[in-house]
């Protein structure tokens, strides 16, 4: 792959003035993290943190370190207690800052040993006041670190080859996998290999460790699609071309947040042993082609959508790759939201698979290590995490999989759920995080519990997300019921917690964001009334097997308020 430079432009690529683009001759840094990158890989920071501000203490870290670089070891500092969600906006980073870090593990491609599990779980327990979330990304976040105990955590992840290196930050993030890979028997082919290949060569790679943003992967060959390769900024989907060989279709360019876009398809076939060359030629051009002036335009769906799929692949090709990819079929989607593969099923070795869901994928140390000692009991080694803020128990004995599931089940973590507690998620919210207008967490796993009281029969797949602010970490755009916090006026003219309703969205053949009506907005206290209102609206009104989004779509306003 060519370093960027200068020299290297093509006749109809001609240079977007002031987009801070290095391949285009653009290589002084034209704003406040640009700068901070150009003075220092967040790389180098690994060693500052082991050698001085962990001894040292917080008051030492350099500010540049505290809210830049620590990203690239998967470091935030957590939102000080007491601030409300009005000051969010309002007050300067280090009045936001607590003294503690939320400290995200990367789990690539969701797979963990017992080894793997445990260990997070003991450092939950002993560093992070028994905290843990699983998250849409197939992590696991933690709290209460102190900087103190940061080079002790890393000891103890790296023991079982786990990491945080580039967990967060400008760079290459967690790469998204199924959690099935290598066992679901009707998968296209098993993503594992390719996975550990991009990560093994090039995550925590000075040559990708400064991109214009964050940059999210997706590498499956899942039929169900879970995970979710329309909002990725990179996605190898697994599909068969027409001589009967499994590959990967490449999509580019997904992504939420304030503006989002589902990914486009470049119509390249990639074979299995071409996916880290081909992922490197995205990124690589997402480095040296991405708009890096302004932030809010700093992620690659804006630059795949002023050059449209044609001239990136034929970049990509021309001069990343030195050579043409083929032309491939688009992967065979069919309308199933039920991408998170809980509940029991059968694996191509005969075993089974048992996934279960936490409440809005908040758990704890304790329950970690709980999951290992029931996985162990039974004779598997392996669990994995999904991109549905749920888990999964691989290898189960078909005579173990009712001892299993009772075992989960008495630790509150549903095998069979409720269609609530399987489709709600939430991201982290006002708890802990900075950005976070409204809580979320708590406000989800109570929804569920009055939803399953109110509506105990509900027959649908409806998925609810919640999220405390506009970044849609947690998918609100292409949920059935998307909520996204902020501060609401309620009947006493009061300023509370609450949330703009976006309905209908969803991903698969009928992709679409979320349809958002004049003025539908709810407090966080009516929540409950309001979704139970829509959902009977939906039963009464909906026609034969009618799904949620297709009802939303015909509604009018006074149906969905």
């Amino acid at each position: 792959m060519p370093p960027a430079s200068a020299e290297r432009r093509s006749p109809r690529n001609k240079p977007r003035r002031g987009e801070g683009q290095w391949a285009l001759g653009y290589r002084e840094p034209l704003n406040k993290n640009e700068e901070n990158k150009k003075n220092d890989d967040g790389l180098n920071v690994r060693q500052r943190i082991i050698d001085v501000y962990s001894k040292s203490g917080f008051d030492s870290i350099d500010p540049a370190d505290l809210r830049g670089r620590f990203r690239w070891f998967g470091l935030y500092t957590q939102r000080a207690p007491g601030i409300d969600g009005g000051k969010t906006a309002v007050l300067a980073p280090e009045e936001l800052d607590d003294r503690y870090f939320m400290l995200r593990v990367r789990i690539d491609g969701g797979q963990l040993s017992l080894a793997q599990l445990r260990a997070v779980g003991e450092i939950s327990t002993l560093y992070a006041r028994d905290t843990a979330d699983v998250t849409d990304r197939q992590n696991v976040q933690l709290h209460w670190v102190r900087i103190e105990d940061v080079p002790a955590i890393w000891e103890r992840l790296e023991a079982v080859g786990l990491s945080t290196t580039e967990a967060c930050g400008d760079t290459p993030r967690v790469i998204l996998g199924c959690p099935l890979a290598g066992v679901a028997e009707d998968e296209v082919l098993d993503a594992t290999d390719q996975i550990r290949e991009v990560y093994e060569e090039h995550v925590g790679s000075p040559a990708f460790s400064n991109l214009p943003r964050k940059f999210k992967t997706s590498i499956s060959g899942c039929s169900h699609y879970c995970t979710n390769h329309e909002c990725n900024d990179v996605a190898f989907v697994g599909v068969v071309d027409e001589n009967g060989t499994p590959g990967f279709d490449l999509h580019v360019g997904g992504g939420l947040s304030t503006n989002p876009m589902f990914a486009v398809r470049l119509g390249a076939f990639v074979r299995p042993e071409q996916v880290a060359e081909v992922w490197a030629g995205v990124t690589g051009i997402f480095r040296d082609y991405g708009y890096r002036r302004l932030r809010h335009r700093a992620r690659i769906k804006f630059l795949i959508k002023d050059w449209g799929a044609a001239r990136f692949r034929e970049v990509l090709e021309k001069e990343y790759l030195g050579y043409s990819l083929p032309d491939g079929p688009e992967p065979p989607l069919a309308p199933d939201t039920r991408r998170d593969h809980v509940g029991v099923h059968r694996q191509r070795d005969g075993r089974y698979y048992v996934g279960f869901a936490p409440r809005v994928g908040r758990v704890s140390g304790g329950t970690l290590s709980a999951i290992a000692d029931i996985a162990e009991a039974n004779g598997s080694d392996r669990v994995r995490t999904t991109a549905d803020q749920k888990l999964v128990i691989l290898d189960v004995p078909e005579e173990r999989v009712d001892a299993v599931t009772e075992a989960l089940e008495a630790a509150d973590l549903q095998v069979h759920p409720s269609s609530f507690r399987r489709h709600t998620m939430a991201c982290t919210g006002i708890e802990f995080c900075k950005l976070a207008i409204v809580e979320t967490k708590a406000l989800g796993a109570s929804l569920i519990d009055e939803l399953e009281r109110r509506l105990p029969d509900f027959p649908e797949p409806i998925t609810v997300n919640v999220n405390g602010c506009p970044n849609s970490c947690a998918r609100i755009q292409v949920a059935d019921i998307g909520l996204k916090g902020q501060l609401v006026t309620n009947d006493a003219g009061e300023q509370v917690e609450g949330f703009q309703v976006h309905l209908g969205g969803g991903m698969g053949p009928d992709r679409a964001f979320g349809r958002k009506v004049r003025g539908l907005k709810t407090t966080s206290e009516d929540l409950p009334d309001y979704v139970e209102r829509v959902l009977r609206r939906f039963l009464d009104a909906r026609g034969d097997d009618e799904a949620f989004a297709t009802w939303v779509a015909r509604a009018d306003d006074a149906e969905l308020t």
